[in-house]
């Protein structure tokens, strides 16, 4: 897998994209004469200067610390949502797909229920209850909302695994199916459950940005890539930094996550390389 990501140059352009925007969001607040939160009085809606980098905003914050805030948030909130999402994904997909039987009917149903339920609308009315808990709280909601189709696709392949000669093997011999599954039955969806969590972290950004932009997600004081082309969208043909910066870093990192994701799935699946799917 790392060999094919380095022969493809969208892949690598993905990486230096995805590095690079990182690296900004993490030290960008830092490198900055201004904080987030200061106001410059004396440059209100101020265009791109030496003095500030990407401009002001309306009230003479400077747009590139706070777009390196609203990053960091957003990527932040993206990886936690990735992470536990897919990492609850795993763990109901391989216990339904392995033990079958009344677990496999049981999450199985859940995972069914979980499906038609309108996942914004939920968000849109636990928002409220989740504000005085922090980002984590709704980052998690995030999550809880978006495991269901990851989760049917790990169970089936854990229902092809638990019938392969090793796993039948070990389960005779008397293995405890729990050191069967962390042994035998985890190990052969890790390449599918990184390209997974890779490829999340981007549906997690944007969905984080668009609750954000309606209103449900991050609240001030805060900030995050959502909350900040929210507030600059007026503006955006008057004073066009405030909206393209932040617009920009987040169709910079989908695109650079996409990239790497394209060049992961022909990674893990050799034949739609053979076939010609394009990368």
């Amino acid at each position: 897998m790392t060999r094919a990501l380095r022969r493809s140059p969208a892949a690598l352009m993905g990486l230096f994209l995805i590095t690079s925007l990182c690296l900004y969001a993490a030290v960008g607040p830092y490198v900055s004469a201004w904080s987030p939160t200061d106001v410059d009085y004396a440059a209100l809606s101020a265009p791109p200067d030496p003095s500030h980098w990407f401009g002001t905003n309306r009230i003479g914050q400077d747009v590139f610390a706070q777009t390196a805030r609203g990053l960091q948030k957003s990527l932040l909130i993206g990886l936690f949502v990735a992470l536990a999402g897919t990492a609850f994904a795993a763990l109901a997909g391989t216990c339904a797909g392995y033990f079958g039987g009344w677990t496999d009917r049981a999450l199985t149903f859940l995972v069914d229920v979980f499906l038609v339920v309108p996942g914004f609308l939920v968000l849109v009315v636990v928002a409220p209850a989740l504000r005085p808990a922090g980002w984590v709280a709704y980052a998690g909601a995030l999550a809880a909302l978006g495991w269901m189709l990851t989760a049917r696709a790990v169970r089936a392949m854990a229902l092809s695994l638990r019938e392969r000669p090793y796993v039948t093997a070990a389960r005779h011999m008397g293995v405890r199916p729990l050191v069967i599954v962390r042994r035998h039955i985890l190990p052969h969806m890790t390449s599918f459950l990184i390209a997974h969590a890779t490829v999340s972290t981007a549906g997690a950004v944007v969905s984080e940005a668009g609750l954000s932009y309606a209103g449900f997600g991050v609240q001030p004081p805060d900030v995050s890539l959502g909350t900040l082309i929210a507030d600059s969208t007026e503006a955006a043909l008057t004073y066009p930094w405030m909206f393209f910066f932040p617009t920009g870093m987040l169709l910079c990192f989908v695109l650079a996550v996409n990239l790497v994701g394209d060049a992961l799935r022909l990674a893990l699946d050799p034949s739609a390389a053979r076939a010609g799917v394009p990368a």
